[in-house]
């Protein structure tokens, strides 16, 4: 594998950290580079990254040039992954096809009316895709020129849903005269919180039981915010079967990593509630992988790296959580200072840096001497930083006598934060030190995704477990 090659599939990788939040222009330059230029690694890391990534932005991206690629494998891959992703999604995909790739193939559209004609079979599945997704499936239908069969021409088009028809119980939800009434249809219909919440004319206690009732764990996370502005935490019933449905998310299999720590952020709830949420999020990233390796985490607390600090203390919990090696947390300016927690929790580690503040030059270096003189011996080292390096002793040299008086080799990975160079980077690949850089870019939601990076032996290993992931096969019945 020459350099180029190699440099391109980890800025791929390094790219998966970043969280577009529906601006795939932001990502589609990097995919359609290497799609280009590897396809073979490329649509097997679509695979991969179907099964093991978070970002749904980029899911959308993977499928999207594989539906549009030259090569049959891919174009079959792809259409068998459109059909796991609910409509919001499908018509993202095709606008992606549209825009960045200029075309939507026959195959793609074959994709899209195998898609709509899989749930026009079964009214439940049909209706409950219509309520959820209701625009996203007309314009499924408009900009292919599908043409939809009678239910759903009734339900999406022409406004007039037959009576068994959810999109007609909803029509009798926001025509219901009591709370008691519109939660008996909520309850017996099982109406998604986001679309029957304005439809009702009066969120009572009731009413809130029964659209908690109805939503998954994932549901509850995302909306906590909502259901907090119309008073679920007030009421103890009511408060009560969130907390339940947090429990259940810690075991779920469909629950974003990170969303959970985001919304405790995003709604200020109650101690007890952001703790459970916590659970949520560490459960969940314990999911990914274990850390088999020793690391070092050595943490940029120098001037302007308040943002390296916070994302020290999330990297320090991610990986404590997970790890079943030793590992050295460290804060460093132009000296080293040991952090350490007395749990693993987020909160134990917040606690542990909470007299960490960001002032003084830059020695990356002087951690890793400290753990020299100390005889902390790692396997791995992630250091986050901007590579602003001012101050001896300089990270690269000091590699170099660690690994000769402790008798190891760690791999070395930078966590790039803020307006970052490339200086440390540069320094250890003239010396032929394996390096690898990942930038952050400010969204929390991405940080999980360094746990499959972070938990196999070497990169090599993790390119070939890729390779090793196999495409789906279309069923060209």
């Amino acid at each position: 594998m020459n350099t180029t090659e190699r440099d391109l599939r980890l800025e791929m990788l390094n790219s998966l950290l970043t969280t577009p939040h529906r601006k795939l222009e932001e990502v589609a330059e990097i995919h359609k580079l290497i799609v280009e230029l590897d396809p073979i690694f490329y649509g097997h890391l679509a695979v991969w990254y179907q099964r093991h990534g978070d970002v749904r932005d980029h899911k959308e991206v993977f499928v999207g040039n594989l539906l549009t690629s030259n090569l049959t494998e891919h174009r079959d891959a792809g259409f068998v992954m459109l059909q796991q992703f609910p409509p919001y999604e499908v018509s993202r995909i095709i606008d992606f096809m549209k825009q960045h790739r200029g075309k939507v193939p026959r195959s793609a559209r074959t994709a899209v009316t195998r898609y709509l004609r899989e749930r026009e079979k079964s009214p439940q599945f049909f209706d409950r895709a219509a309520l959820r997704g209701r625009n996203a499936m007309k314009h499924l239908y408009a900009t292919l020129h599908i043409k939809p069969n009678e239910r759903a021409d009734a339900v999406l088009f022409k406004d007039a849903p037959p009576t068994d028809s959810l999109a007609f119980i909803l029509k009798q939800l926001a025509k219901s005269a009591t709370p008691a009434e519109q939660a008996a249809l909520i309850v017996e219909h099982n109406i998604p919180y986001a679309v029957a919440i304005g439809a009702v004319k009066q969120v009572t206690p009731t009413v809130l039981v029964a659209l908690i009732n109805s939503m998954s764990p994932q549901e509850v996370i995302n909306n906590l915010k909502s259901l907090q502005e119309r008073g679920a935490m007030n009421h103890p019933e009511v408060k009560a079967l969130i907390d339940r449905k947090l429990e259940e998310a810690t075991n779920s299999n469909r629950i974003s990593a990170y969303k959970a720590r985001v919304a405790a952020d995003v709604s200020k709830l109650d101690a007890e509630t952001t703790a459970k949420l916590e659970k949520v999020t560490d459960e969940q990233v314990k999911k990914r992988g274990k850390i088999a390796k020793s690391t070092a985490l050595l943490v940029d607390k120098s001037g302007s790296m308040t943002n390296a600090i916070e994302v020290g203390k999330r990297l320090a919990a991610l990986i404590s959580g997970i790890s079943d090696a030793d590992l050295f947390v460290y804060a460093f300016d132009t000296i080293a200072y040991p952090v350490k927690a007395n749990g693993k929790e987020l909160s134990d580690w917040e606690r542990a840096f909470q007299h960490i503040r960001a002032n003084g030059g830059t020695s990356i270096g002087c951690a890793l001497e400290t753990m020299r003189l100390k005889k902390q011996s790692v396997e791995q080292i992630i250091i986050v930083t901007d590579e602003g390096e001012n101050a001896a002793p300089y990270f690269a040299q000091t590699y170099q006598t660690y690994c000769r008086d402790l008798a190891v080799m760690p791999n070395v990975v930078i966590v790039r934060v803020g307006s970052a160079s490339n200086y440390v980077e540069s320094q250890l690949k003239q010396k032929q030190v394996p390096v690898e850089t990942f930038t952050f870019a400010g969204d929390y939601y991405s940080l999980p995704n360094l746990v499959p990076l972070l938990s196999r032996p070497s990169r090599l290993e993790l390119l070939m477990e890729i390779l090793d992931t196999p495409l789906p096969v279309r069923d060209h019945k």
